[in-house]
């Protein structure tokens, strides 16, 4: 059997040459392994923190230095004599790395992605074995590769450097992240000792549209003498469900299992059924006894991505359809979870993953500037139903795509490690470099060319994107391959609504188009699109670390926590379009999460009404830009660097429910004849909606209240609808109850708040959502007296009722935080809600509304 030795001890750093970091010839002890080299020094205390103020620009000379970590290892003489063959494996390395063991050099690295396997039985002594790993700097060997391949330099975010290095792009720094250029040791290392082992095992599951399901396991080993094998499939109870013996050698072994519908449990997204794993085993077997073996997870689902002609509209849908079922697909965009990747523990994986199921999503973007994530990350997705797009690790640049940039065995391998993912639905050639190409006139694309060597061109990577990628995906894998994100194909540029998918940020960016337009600017799939609000205040704090002179919205060390362009002027648009707020840094801080919480959760409102049956999914799909952050900063993410979710964060659960209610007003115009402008009838017109994500019609009571903010009056209606299953269904269209028809513009409307709610048999509210007149900037809220809104705590829950509808509440609470399960909460008299608060303990929370009197 193979033996495994972990390289993970007795490791020291030093910075060549001495310099900022250690003396010359000074060696630190490494405190934990594997590590960055940022990472030691915070720890000892050798740089500050540099998420804290404007500690980001005291530290850039790490990424700049050049570094070397060492290690001695003992190698027995029993274990020498044990096996045949010795492995050194690197799982990778950070970036420009050349390792030596024992003064004789054995890799040489220049990829952050790619692991190495090195054979070293003819290197290692008895006893003690010199492990020693020098890193240069990724930023000037990247400059100094720019000289080298000229012509290759545009791109958006960061240091054009980087499109010349296999490196994760986002430490070059992004519009919401910081300049940290990590190097070192970043993913284990290891010494395997084996006399044989499984070199490969490609197992490929083929689900029939009758789902029925096909189980092809391909096996090599490192030996070219034919051995015998098991491959057996267990239950996740640990029961066999088959097995299999065959023959191996170094080029061929295969099993095949054949199973008809019902005989083994298919797996689905999360609300769509369970997620049942099997585990794999391959046992090479000398004697009845293993002598290598190999296991992996494996789930048997049937996945495609469908562009089928749409009846009514142009073009095709992009939709994912798991075991037939075609499912609408919400969720976001996942960045890297730490600035500094191995301080990302696999509970905090678990943490971020748990979140983004606790708000109701189903889908994460692996998005293409940061890393290809660790095995647990998907294992938790699998586990969890979570569906993985996958991009490949290219974002917002023209790449060169020369002989000597190393892509192939990167690719290769991140094929061969996902392919065992059930969840990994779709693989990505990249993010917006199309667009890029599309925007920028020396750049530019021909979409009518698909026969050029692109590599002579001006957008050498379409090489990679187009012919290199999905040769790679298609022989190692069966998972949808798509050139980029976004893409449309078809000959259609990336702005095209009607196919493929879409980054939709003619809202923030862009046009800067009001949020109330997100049904104009739908697509077939919204892949990002985002708001920016503020994270929790304890989280600004933290990055302010007491320097209370700093605390406002326009500071120095505010801004350095927004990477952003131009943000202060697309965060005031917004607001000064929409709402009264002051500059006061709390009140600040409510107001973006404010308009973060409503512009986000209208996007998914409106686009999954789109969602409107078979040959009718207009739009199929919403991700957001984005559900994290990598260190803490005011962004687009929906949980902050330190998993406080904002706001948005439940707004976007409540929209993502399997059963919605949904409203828009909009105004009608007749005028008395074509020669007229000043003679009209203006009335408002409610559209009502509901959803079903489920699979089985839903009958229910649509219940509708009307509110006059100003008076007493009140108005109401019930009816029975039937919810059409996996659907969109129209409820309602008609003239706003309670708003008089207007003649002239100079009339004032009422401020009618309109709730609708829909209502099992028992009167249980299983969805809700109040439409509000906009923009808030022209409402003028009761007074706090008036509202009458009360907040009674009781344990770990607190109960909300008011005799005024009251607009957005956001509860907090001092000292120790809760664990809040809802927010940004709209209630309107006789519709008390109770809100669940972990870690509350009987506090009295404190409560912030839109107009509640601070603004």
């Amino acid at each position: 059997m193979t033996t495994t030795k972990n390289i993970d001890t007795n490791w020291q750093f030093t910075q060549l040459g001495g310099g900022q970091g250690t003396e010359k010839d000074e060696w630190l002890r490494v405190a934990s392994f594997p590590t960055t080299v940022h990472v030691e020094l915070k720890r000892l205390g050798k740089i500050p923190d540099p998420f804290v103020g404007l500690n980001e620009w005291e530290v850039q000379w790490v990424g700049e230095a050049e570094w070397a970590f060492k290690t001695t290892f003992d190698v027995s003489k029993d274990e020498l004599s044990g096996h045949k063959h010795f492995d050194l494996v690197f799982d990778g390395l950070d970036t420009f790395a050349t390792v030596k063991l024992n003064d004789h050099e054995i890799v040489k690295s220049n990829n952050q992605f790619v692991a190495h396997r090195v054979s070293v039985r003819d290197l290692l002594k008895e006893g003690a074995n010199d492990l020693f790993i020098t890193f240069e700097s990724a930023f000037i060997n990247g400059r100094e590769l720019q000289k080298r391949y000229p012509g290759t330099d545009h791109l958006w975010n960061g240091d054009s450097s980087r499109l010349h290095v296999r490196k994760a792009q986002y430490n070059y720094g992004w519009d919401w992240g910081p300049v940290l250029m990590t190097t070192g040791p970043w993913r284990p290392i290891r010494l395997e000792s084996y006399d044989v082992r499984i070199t490969d095992v490609d197992a490929r599951v083929d689900v029939s549209e009758a789902l029925d399901t096909d189980v092809t396991v391909a096996v090599r080993i490192s030996d070219e003498n034919s051995r015998s094998g098991n491959v057996t499939l267990y239950k996740s109870n640990g029961e066999v469900q088959a097995t299999q013996k065959i023959q191996l050698d170094a080029d061929n072994g295969k099993a095949i299992f054949s199973f008809k519908k019902g005989e083994v449990d298919l797996w689905y997204p999360v609300g769509y059924g369970k997620q049942p794993i099997y585990k794999l085993e391959v046992a090479i077997v000398e004697e009845d006894k293993s002598v290598a073996s190999h296991t992996q997870s494996v789930g048997f689902r049937r996945a495609r991505v469908v562009e089928d002609p749409l009846e009514d509209q142009e073009g095709r849908t992009f939709l994912f359809e798991i075991n037939n079922v075609r499912v609408f697909c919400g969720g976001s965009n996942w960045i890297p979870a730490d600035s500094f990747l191995t301080e990302v523990t696999d509970e905090r994986y678990r943490q971020w993953l748990e979140l983004l199921v606790r708000g109701n999503q189903n889908m994460i973007r692996v998005w293409g500037g940061g890393i290809y994530e660790p095995d647990v990350f998907y294992h938790i997705c699998d586990e969890l139903g979570i569906l993985v797009w996958q991009d490949f690790m290219f974002a917002c640049g023209q790449y060169p795509a020369h002989d000597e940039f190393p892509i192939q065995v990167e690719a290769e391998q991140t094929v061969q490690r996902l392919r065992q993912f059930c969840s990994v639905v779709i693989f990505t050639g990249n993010n917006e470099d199309y667009q890029l190409a599309e925007s920028t006139p020396e750049v530019g694309i021909d979409y009518s060319d698909e026969t050029s060597d692109f590599r002579k061109g001006t957008f050498p990577a379409r090489h990679i994107y187009e012919r290199l990628l999905p040769e790679i995906v298609n022989r190692l894998s069966n998972i949808h391959y798509h050139r980029a994100s976004p893409y449309s194909g078809y000959g259609k540029d990336t702005r095209d609504p009607t196919l493929g998918d879409i980054h939709q940020w003619n809202v923030w960016h862009g046009s800067q188009e009001p949020w109330h337009n997100w049904d104009k600017l739908a697509g077939r799939f919204v892949s990002e699109f985002g708001m920016q609000g503020f994270p929790n205040a304890r989280t600004v704090d933290y990055w302010l670390d007491g320097n209370t002179t700093e605390r406002h919205p326009q500071s120095r060390i505010t801004k350095n926590h927004n990477k952003a362009d131009g943000y202060e002027r697309r965060i005031e648009t917004y607001l000064i379009e929409n709402f009264q707020h002051t500059y006061d840094m709390d009140d600040y801080i409510f107001y973006t999460q404010a308009m973060q919480a409503e512009t986000l959760a209208a996007a998914y409102r409106l686009w999954r009404r789109n969602w409107k049956g078979r040959g009718r999914e207009y739009t199929a799909g919403a991700l957001v830009w984005q559900l994290n952050d990598c260190w803490p900063v005011t962004s687009w993410a929906i949980a902050d660097y330190f998993l406080r979710p904002k706001p948005a964060f439940f707004t976007i659960a409540r929209e993502l429910r399997p059963y919605t209610v949904g409203m828009a007003r909009t105004e009608k115009k007749v005028y008395a004849s074509e020669f007229t402008a000043a003679d009209f009838k203006l009335d408002v017109i409610l559209d009502i909606w509901g959803t079903n994500s489920t699979l089985t019609d839903k009958k229910i009571t649509l219940s509708v209240m009307f509110f006059d903010l100003y008076s007493d009056w009140t108005a109401s209606w019930a009816k029975e609808v039937t919810l059409a299953a996996n659907s969109c269904t129209e409820l309602s269209h008609d003239v706003l109850t309670g708003q008089p028809t207007r003649t002239k513009l100079s009339e004032v409307p009422k401020t009618i708040i309109v709730s609708a709610r829909l209502l099992e048999k028992d009167r249980t509210v299983v969805a809700r959502y109040s439409n509000w007149p906009e923009p808030f900037k022209f409402v003028n809220f009761p007074s706090k007296k008036d509202v009458g809104l009360k907040v009674v705590s009781k344990g770990d829950t607190v109960e909300l009722s008011a005799s005024k509808p009251v607009k957005g509440i956001i509860l907090d609470v001092e000292g120790a935080e809760a664990e809040w399960s809802d927010q940004a909460i709209d209630l309107v008299p006789n519709d008390p809600q109770t809100i669940q608060a972990r870690g509350l303990n009987g506090r009295q929370p404190t409560v912030r509304y839109v107009g509640d009197g601070w603004a």
